[in-house]
């Protein structure tokens, strides 16, 4: 490949970084073995982890549904962060700065509403009821048919949304690095379906703990390497000098693209409506008593900032790096969702196993989002169809296995929908890309 047309409009310039990168060289790294190593490890973890819970030798319903309701405000609060952390989120938020501006750290900070609304107003009140299925209070509230169609919408949507987050970042980095785009949806796809249909809420919860450890040692990693390779004077002065450095912007033109109404407020009521969803709801069930529910809630708050502000960084060391040569422009990616993929192969590839940990990062955060959402259709088909529509008593163990089974049917049903995606290409293609942008509606 011929080293890449670096310029600005109308002027041609040189990179700024000397070095063995791809708009010096024409070619985007692939990964090595140590990297699929280190990627493999990571899908290794959560199957023992989940083997380990079923040889516990707990084989009551109570403790695959809710963990006896012992759970420990430390990995339940874990486990909501992970799953609010999606891929989308990883590949898209230092995109988004890098394409525009630094604003958008407002819906980091509504997070503080959302915690506090969905801690101290929405989820006392589905803790004291004591529901398995958030949409049980539908049926309370108003009736049977209401608590039907919810549960369906519900269903419905989470197994898209499922095959977007595993086919999203797949096909960004198959696109970027020539990853195998099938071995990583049916592997990952897999794999979760086995622990979650082996372990139960418990394991879910546990893997979610590991895995947000490994997304955010992935973001440490890069912000560390972009930071060696960049420097912090030439990252601030180049966000100065692109204008990607803004913080308040209370314009009230509805037709600007951002401000800071429409991220904080807007950001904060619609993360809220995810937060009392059954995914959120029905973890913080098996915590022990509701004020360890009320501290889970509250840890998303930080860390999830915590994570949006390593991305902001992550996201002006790009416009830096790559300011003399727009990958876009350079032709060196077909669009904005592969800068983040392309700028993790530049700056960690000096470090062998370094790419190996951000290709585990990001797909951590696929298997957080798909552990529960999987978890938790299987919890809202047997507790608001079966036991309400099937009039025979079922007992305990038989229920155990119907959730198993229901949870291996919406394992591989995700695959099948990821695969019908990829077959019609073209503009669906391009608006799945498109939720890469930091529109996440997880």
């Amino acid at each position: 490949m011929a080293t890449p047309s670096c310029f600005r409009p109308g002027v041609r310039v040189e990179p700024k970084f000397d070095g063995d990168y791809t708009f010096n060289t024409g070619h985007v790294k692939s990964f090595t073995i140590l990297d699929y190593t280190i990627f493999l490890l990571s899908l290794l973890i959560p199957i023992l982890i989940g083997f380990h819970q079923a040889w516990q030798g707990n084989t009551e319903l109570v403790y695959y549904m809710l963990a006896r309701r012992s759970m420990s405000y430390i990995p339940v609060g874990l486990s909501l962060l992970a799953s609010f952390l999606s891929a989308i989120t990883i590949i898209g938020v230092p995109a988004e700065i890098y394409e525009h501006d630094t604003l958008y750290v407002w819906v980091g900070l509504s997070f503080c509403i959302v915690s506090a609304a969905s801690a101290h107003i929405y989820m006392p009140v589905f803790y004291k009821l004591k529901i398995n299925s958030v949409y049980e209070y539908l049926e309370l509230r108003f009736s049977r048919k209401v608590r039907a169609v919810g549960s369906c919408l519900f269903v419905i949507q989470m197994v898209v949304y499922m095959a977007i987050v595993l086919y999203a970042p797949s096909i960004t980095f198959n696109a970027v690095t020539g990853l195998n785009l099938w071995a990583a949806i049916v592997s990952v796809g897999l794999v979760c379906t086995l622990y979650v249909t082996v372990g139960g809420v418990r394991t879910v919860i546990w893997t979610d703990s590991f895995q947000i450890f490994v997304m955010f040692g992935s973001a440490l990693a890069m912000l560390f390497a972009a930071m060696a390779t960049v420097g912090t004077t030439t990252m601030w002065e180049s966000a100065q000098r692109t204008e990607r450095v803004l913080f308040l912007d209370f314009g009230l033109n509805p037709t600007l693209r951002h401000s800071v109404w429409n991220l904080f407020f807007g950001g904060g009521f619609s993360y809220l409506a995810l937060y009392v969803n059954q995914t959120q709801v029905y973890r913080c069930q098996t915590c022990r008593t509701l004020r360890e529910v009320k501290i889970a809630l509250w840890m998303s708050f930080p860390g999830h900032f915590l994570y949006l502000t390593l991305c902001l960084i992550i996201g002006l060391c790009m416009g830096a790096f790559y300011e003399n040569c727009d990958p876009l422009q350079a032709k060196l990616v077909a669009n904005a969702n592969e800068l983040t993929p392309l700028f993790a192969q530049d700056i960690l590839s000096i470090v062998p196993g370094l790419p190996g940990i951000y290709l585990a990062g990001v797909f951590s955060a696929t298997l957080s989002t798909m552990s529960s959402g999987l978890n938790s259709i299987s919890i809202v088909i047997l507790e608001d169809y079966i036991r309400v529509y099937v009039k025979s008593k079922l007992q305990q163990d038989k229920q155990r296995l119907i959730l198993q089974i229901i949870s291996v049917i919406f394992g591989f049903v995700c695959l099948e929908i990821t695969f019908l995606v990829s077959k019609f290409g073209g503009i669906l293609e391009v608006k799945i890309l498109n939720a890469l942008d930091t529109q996440d509606i997880h």
